[in-house]
This record gives structure tokens, C-alpha cells and sequence, in this order.
């Protein structure tokens, strides 16, 4: 039987489904809110206590997330409900008090073309080897733009793809390819041993949810360099953000040795974020690096501020820069001109191809 704090979290996120929201947020103090279209809408109920939000979400955690939680006051974890579908929980502590954020999980991996993301970030999908490399900030979607690379592969390539998360967001069938998704927790007890497990099930493309640790960023980058397309995701704001994210994860002694096998293992990057669209609703804006021998050359020396010219200077690689993205989307009547210029790095390249 269901227990009763359960059935109240189930009524809550039925509600979000049947809203169309992206998240459900329970905060000490304040009533259960939704995220609707990256809005913020409380429910008509009574305020919450700590005590309440943990009784109501604990129950819903499996076992290795509960000892997590007991462990060290954070737990990540898939909860399915029938027939709503999947849910991802953060139980956490603020101020000393359990708290929640739970995240509706989409029912189908969305096609690469249905992202409204530039096309030329297929190509990510066509890389025979290397590191990708995925930044943005929490909520822009990454993951999403992840599972769609995996399902271009998956649906064109005969390659076996292993995919290690925490928890597991996007269900992928075998297609072409053969997709076997690893979730730490319950597969593996974390990212570092799922990782090198997986370099001895003979994979094409290993697919990393998060870059959390050093150990696993060292792993990533062997494997990427020995053959394996690697992709991976980083909370950053920027393509030189998400760069010096590698290296300065380790300690300043080892960070020339990394920047250098970062140099020789990276192949292109990429960062995300999600901008307000006309009429309602978001749109993503990104920016890429194909990584030739010039960019390799900038990571070897730390000389990050490098990479916006190299994004100029590489477009018929495919790369293009964020003020590119920004440009056309205010061309194509999605997002307004000074919510272009307020986002970008240098607001008067965007001017300059809103000109052209």
C-alpha cells in the first residue's frame, strides 16, 4: 500500500503534469510551488515545515538514496508513478531543513531537430572520437540535449553506446545501436567505478550525466583519448567556463599535465542556456567550438580568453558563437533584440549581425 505523505506527493505531481510544469519545489516555510514555462506558481495550500517535506518525500527514495540522505543531507533519485510517468528528486537540506525539488522526466527522448538548438550541433552526433563537452546552468537543458545526441547515434549508427547517470532521466531504446544505460545507485556504486566498468564492456560511446569528480574527469579523458567518444555534461555559464572546469577540479601541481591531455582529448564544446521567448515560454541560445589546433594550443597554455575569436575563426568547422545563436533567433522573431544584447558576451557583435 501506498503511504498516505506519498499519496499527498503524488496529488502534487499530478498537478504538474496536468499543468504542463517542468518541476515541483517543496521549500520549508512556503506552500508546494510548480514550475510552469520557468515560472514559479504556489499551490493553494498550507505552508510547509521541514519535518512535513521530509515524511512526504523520504518514503519515495529507494534505499541507496535513503542512506545517502542519512549519510550527508542530499539524495538524487528516479520516482515512477503510474500512468504519469518518471520524476527525478533532489531531497536537500537549506537552512538546516529538508527540501525538495522534483522534476517531471519527458516520456520519450525528443529528436536533435525538435530542440530548437542551431543544426549544425548534429555533428556533435558524427565525432568518431573524443571529448564532447556540455555546459549550462542548472535547468537549461543539457541532459536533454544529451539524450537527443544519443538517440541520433541510436537511431543511425550501429555503435554501442553506455550511459552512466545519476539518476537515469531519458529511457533509450536499442535502435541501430545497442544503448545500455547504467544508474548509479543501483547499477554502480558511483560514477568513477560505473566509468571503468564501462572501458571493459568494449563501448564506441561512453556517455557521462555529470563531470563530478577529478577521478572520473581523469578516466573520461583516457578513454576519450584511446578511442572513445566520450560525452559529458558541466554546470558552467561558458564555453572557457566549462574548459577551466576540467583542470581546476585538480590540484594546481597536476593542472598543467591535465590541461595538456585535455588538450589532445577535447573535440568540441558546447554551452546552453535558455532565454525568454516571445509570447511565452523559453528558447535555447548556445554556442560551439570545434576544437582545432589553435584551441588546443590556448588550453595548453591557459589562455581560455582565446576561444571567442577561435569560434570566428572556425565556423566552417561548424563552430559558431553565442552572439551567432542570439542573432538568429531575434532574426526569426522568437526572442526580443535587448534580450540578445543583455545575454551576450559582446552585445555589439550582436548588433552588428542584426545589420547584416
Amino acid at each position: 500500500m501506498t503511504p498516505p505523505d506519498t499519496l499527498r506527493l503524488d496529488r502534487w505531481l499530478q498537478l504538474v503534469v496536468e499543468a504542463g510544469g517542468s518541476d515541483l519545489l517543496l521549500v520549508a516555510d512556503a506552500p508546494p510551488s510548480l514550475r510552469v514555462e520557468n515560472r514559479v506558481r504556489a499551490l493553494p495550500e498550507e505552508f510547509l515545515d521541514g519535518e512535513t517535506i521530509e515524511a512526504i518525500v523520504v518514503p519515495a527514495l529507494p534505499p541507496h538514496a535513503r542512506h545517502a540522505y542519512d549519510g550527508g543531507g542530499v539524495a538524487d533519485a528516479s520516482y515512477s508513478i503510474a500512468p504519469l510517468g518518471r520524476f527525478r528528486i533532489n531531497l536537500h537540506r537549506e537552512r538546516g531543513r529538508p527540501a525538495a525539488a522534483i522534476r517531471a522526466l519527458p516520456t520519450r527522448v525528443p529528436r536533435l531537430a525538435e530542440l530548437g538548438l542551431p543544426a549544425a550541433i548534429e555533428i556533435l552526433s558524427r565525432l568518431p572520437h573524443g571529448l564532447v563537452l556540455i555546459g549550462g546552468p542548472t535547468g537549461s537543458g543539457k541532459s536533454t540535449t544529451l539524450a537527443a545526441l544519443v538517440a541520433e547515434i541510436n537511431g543511425r549508427d550501429a555503435r554501442h553506446i553506455v550511459t552512466i547517470e545519476d539518476p537515469i532521466e531519458y529511457l533509450h531504446t536499442h535502435r541501430t545501436s545497442i544503448v545500455e544505460q547504467v544508474e548509479v545507485g543501483i547499477d554502480a556504486p558511483d560514477f568513477t567505478s560505473a566509468l571503468r566498468a564501462s572501458l571493459r564492456q568494449a563501448p564506441d560511446v561512453i556517455v557521462i550525466g555529470e563531470m563530478r569528480d577529478p577521478e572520473t574527469m581523469r578516466i573520461a579523458l583516457a578513454a576519450a583519448e584511446t578511442g572513445h567518444l566520450v560525452l559529458s555534461t558541466v554546470h558552467t555559464t561558458d564555453i572557457a567556463s566549462t574548459v577551466s572546469r576540467i583542470a581546476d577540479s585538480f590540484p594546481a601541481e597536476r593542472q598543467p599535465t591535465i590541461r595538456q591531455e585535455l588538450s589532445m582529448a577535447l573535440t568540441a564544446v558546447m554551452t546552453q542556456q535558455l532565454v525568454p521567448r516571445i509570447g511565452g515560454g523559453v528558447v535555447p541560445a548556445a554556442e560551439l567550438l570545434m576544437v582545432s589546433y589553435g584551441a588546443r594550443q590556448h588550453v595548453r597554455r591557459n589562455a581560455l580568453q582565446h576561444f571567442h575569436q577561435e569560434m570566428t575563426m572556425t565556423r566552417r568547422l561548424g563552430s559558431f558563437t553565442l552572439e551567432d545563436s542570439l542573432a538568429q533567433l531575434v532574426k526569426a522573431g522568437l526572442i526580443e533584440a535587448h534580450e540578445a544584447l543583455t545575454r551576450a558576451a559582446h552585445p555589439d557583435e550582436v548588433q552588428q549581425l542584426l545589420r547584416a
